[in-house]
């Protein structure tokens, strides 16, 4: 018989005789380029780091790892919330799953003005979509990290120069009915600090964002609260959480605080 003719055999088809269900199983860490829809009607691009994983049922021996890459390279990659549905749905259909996993993490760069000399720069945030399907169920989790600054309202209060004051990582996940622009969550976030940050600032924009700060002081958990605030005001997020960490300057230790709300429940 010719080589050709022969057929290879699919090892991961096989039937599996132990009976026990795997609850995922896939690649993780692959990067792959993405293009990331703004609320403009502009585009962007960036790099994400994906992990993708499908459960195997109890008589299958194991699943098709390179249908997952397939999957990411037969279409470009647009990250919308309709796109990364279709994207799990796709995923399942294909490994022919009963349910799926997606996680991807990517920087996203947002051009900010200066506040007195208007200078334009960009700065990065750390975002992170998960999501995951079940017999056709959908569930997925946007997050992001914003750094920010806070000034302490009690080294303010008896300090008779200045007051102590720190940058911050403010990391949300939220959960929506409706698409939320990314830009719209990080702004809604940066505006409950006591200042924002940007990647350029002159002279005057230092003095009026540290005079800002100074006037704005807040501990750490009246920005989780501030930022808990705004979320249950905004009808399209059904949960959410809240992670505040202040890298502390006068101490060597951080401070943080955490709310996690499910507004359907």
């Amino acid at each position: 018989m010719n080589a050709k003719d022969k057929t290879i055999e699919d090892v991961q088809g096989l039937t599996d005789s132990r009976e026990i269900p795997i609850n995922r199983v896939g690649i993780k860490d692959i990067s792959h380029p993405i293009t990331i829809l703004n609320k403009d009607g502009s585009k962007s691009s960036s790099i994400a780091t994906f992990s993708m994983s499908v459960s195997l049922a109890e008589d299958q021996k194991g699943t098709h790892m390179s249908r997952f890459v397939e999957i990411l390279n037969e279409t470009e990659t647009v990250i919308s919330s309709k796109k990364f549905h279709q994207l799990l749905i796709k995923m399942v259909e294909r490994l022919e799953a009963d349910s799926g996993y997606i996680e991807m993490q990517f920087p996203y760069f947002l051009e900010k003005t200066a506040p007195v000399s208007k200078v334009t720069s960009l700065m990065d945030y750390q975002v992170s979509l998960v999501g995951q399907i079940e017999n056709g169920h959908i569930d997925s989790t946007l997050e992001v990290t914003v750094p920010v600054k806070s000034l302490c309202p009690c080294s303010k209060k008896i300090s008779e120069y200045g007051a102590h004051n720190q940058r911050s990582h403010l990391t949300v996940g939220v959960n929506c009915s409706n698409s939320l622009w990314l830009e719209e969550l990080i702004k809604t976030v940066e505006a409950q600090a006591s200042a924002e940050l940007y990647a350029i600032l002159k002279r005057p924009d230092e003095k009026y964002i540290t005079e800002q700060a100074y006037n704005n002081p807040k501990f750490v958990e009246d920005v989780v609260r501030d930022v808990a605030n705004a979320f249950d005001n905004n009808d399209k997020i059904t949960r959410y959480y809240v992670h505040a960490e202040n890298f502390e300057s006068i101490h060597n230790h951080s401070a943080f605080a955490v709310i996690e709300h499910d507004k359907m429940v």
